[in-house]
C-alpha cells in the first residue's frame, strides 16, 4: 500500500496552528444566497467532485511524536466525513447556521477541513482557517457550481488598471509607535465573535479616479474606527489597518491554500480629523499601490524564522504563543479583507440560478477584536463586521455598521 503524500505545514498554517484558542476558533464563513431551491442529491455529488478536481483540498493534520520537527498535512484520496449537509428550515435557521460557522470550526484531524451546510438557498460555507483561505474555498465552489448546473463559471477577467506614472514615495506615517486599538463598547460575559451581515450600494467613484473601490473602504474603515474611538474617549493614536493581498490566478491552476500576504496600511491621527477627502482617498491609493508591489513574505520575515525546523514543534508553538503576547500592543487596529467582485458567475444552472448575494466575514481574535470583510456581487457591496465578544455586543456592531456606512457615502467625491 502506497503512503500517503504529506506536505510541510507552510508558514502562515503553521503560525496559526501554534495559537489555536477553543473560546476563538479560526473559522472563515462564506455565505452564498440563491435565487432557485437546491438539489441536495446533486449538489452533494457535484460538491464532492469538484474536492477531487482540487484534491491538495482533502487533506488532514498527520499525527506524530512530540519531539516532530515540523507539523505535516497528510493527503487523503476521499473525505473523511460527508462535507456537505442539509439543515431543516425555520425562523432561526439562518442565524444559527451563522452563529455554527463562527462557534465550530471544521476539524483539522478530518479531510477536508471544511463543511458545506445548505439552508433553503443558502450555501454556508465554514473553513478553518488554519488550512485554508476564503479565496480558495470560492475556487472550490465555482467548479461545484459548474458540476451542478453545467454552466460556465470561468472567473471573470480582473479589471485593467492603466499603468501607473513614476511618482515619488508616497507620503507614508511612521509606524514606530504602537497603534490604535478598537474601543471597547459593551462586551458580552460569552466567549467567542459575533457578526453583522448588511447589503451596501457600491460607492460612486468618478471616472478615471486615481484611487480604487478597495482605497474608498480603507478610508472609510479608518474614517469608521477614528470616530467610534472618538465616542468612547480613547485618547487619539495612529491607526494601522491590516489588507490582505491576493496575487493567485482565479482559474483551476489557482494554487489551494493559505494564499494571501498582509500588508499594513498606516493612517495618521490629523489624516482622519475633519479629512480632505480628495486628497486622503488620494495619498490612501499611493500607499496600497506601493505595498501590493512591495515583495514581502506572507507574514514578513520574523514568521519565516519562528516556524524553520530549528527545535520541536511544542517548543517553537511556546514561543510563538509567548511573542505574540508580548507583540500585542502593537498589532494592527483592524483587519480590512476586500475580496472585490466576485470573480466567478457562481451559477448553478437553470433551477438554482446565479448567486446574488457572497458574504465573507474572518476571525476577529483579540487584540484587532474586530474585522471588516467586503465583497462586491450584483452591484452591492456585502459588508460582514465580525468582532470579539470580549470586546463589542451585537448593539456596538450595529452602530458601527451606521458609522461605516456614512463615511462610505462620504468617499464619494466629485474631482
Amino acid at each position: 500500500m502506497t503512503a500517503p503524500v504529506r506536505i510541510p505545514f507552510p508558514v502562515v498554517d503553521e503560525v496559526s496552528r501554534h495559537c489555536l484558542q477553543e473560546e476563538e476558533p479560526e473559522t472563515v464563513h462564506i455565505e452564498v444566497h440563491l435565487p432557485g431551491p437546491v438539489d441536495q442529491p446533486r449538489l452533494r455529488k457535484a460538491f464532492t467532485e469538484a474536492l477531487h478536481r482540487h484534491p491538495r483540498i482533502l487533506m488532514r493534520e498527520a499525527k506524530g511524536p512530540w519531539y516532530r520537527r515540523r507539523y505535516e498535512w497528510e493527503l487523503t484520496p476521499e473525505p473523511d466525513v460527508e462535507v456537505v449537509t442539509f439543515a431543516p428550515p425555520g425562523p432561526r435557521a439562518l442565524q444559527d447556521a451563522r452563529t455554527r460557522a463562527l462557534t465550530e470550526a471544521p476539524p483539522l484531524s478530518m479531510s477536508p477541513p471544511i463543511r458545506l451546510e445548505v439552508v433553503d438557498s443558502v450555501l454556508f460555507l465554514t473553513i478553518n482557517h488554519t488550512a485554508l483561505d476564503g479565496p480558495a474555498c470560492l475556487r472550490i465552489l465555482a467548479t461545484a457550481a459548474e458540476l451542478y448546473g453545467g454552466r460556465d463559471n470561468a472567473p471573470a477577467a480582473p479589471p485593467v488598471r492603466p499603468a501607473d506614472p513614476r511618482q515619488e514615495p508616497p507620503d507614508t506615517p511612521t509606524t514606530w509607535s504602537p497603534p490604535a486599538r478598537v474601543a471597547p463598547g459593551t462586551p458580552d460575559p460569552s466567549p467567542g465573535n459575533g457578526m453583522l451581515v448588511t447589503e451596501l450600494p457600491l460607492p460612486h467613484r468618478p471616472k478615471g479616479s486615481p484611487y480604487t473601490v478597495n482605497d474608498q473602504l480603507m478610508v472609510t474603515t479608518a474614517l469608521t474606527i477614528a470616530h467610534w474611538n472618538r465616542e468612547h474617549g480613547a485618547r487619539p493614536r495612529p491607526l494601522r489597518i491590516t489588507m490582505p493581498v491576493d496575487d493567485r490566478p482565479r482559474d483551476t491552476t489557482m494554487p489551494i491554500g493559505n494564499g494571501t500576504r498582509l500588508v499594513e496600511v498606516p493612517f495618521a491621527t490629523a489624516e482622519l480629523d475633519h479629512p480632505d477627502m480628495s486628497a486622503l482617498l488620494r495619498r490612501t491609493a499611493e500607499r496600497t499601490r506601493t505595498l501590493k508591489a512591495l515583495p514581502r513574505p506572507q507574514l514578513g520575515h520574523g514568521a519565516a524564522l519562528l516556524t524553520a525546523p530549528w527545535a520541536p514543534v511544542a517548543a517553537r508553538a511556546a514561543l510563538t504563543r509567548t511573542l505574540r503576547r508580548a507583540a500585542a500592543p502593537w498589532t494592527s487596529t483592524t483587519l480590512l479583507s476586500n475580496i472585490g467582485r466576485i470573480p466567478y458567475p457562481l451559477d448553478f444552472g437553470e433551477e438554482t440560478g446565479r448567486a446574488h448575494a457572497v458574504w465573507f466575514s474572518a476571525p476577529a481574535r483579540m487584540p484587532r477584536g474586530l474585522t471588516v470583510t467586503t465583497a462586491s456581487t450584483a452591484g452591492r457591496l456585502h459588508l460582514a463586521l465580525r468582532w470579539s465578544r470580549a470586546l463589542l455586543s451585537h448593539g456596538d456592531g450595529a452602530h458601527l455598521r451606521d458609522l461605516f456606512e456614512h463615511y462610505l457615502h462620504t468617499t464619494e467625491v466629485t474631482p
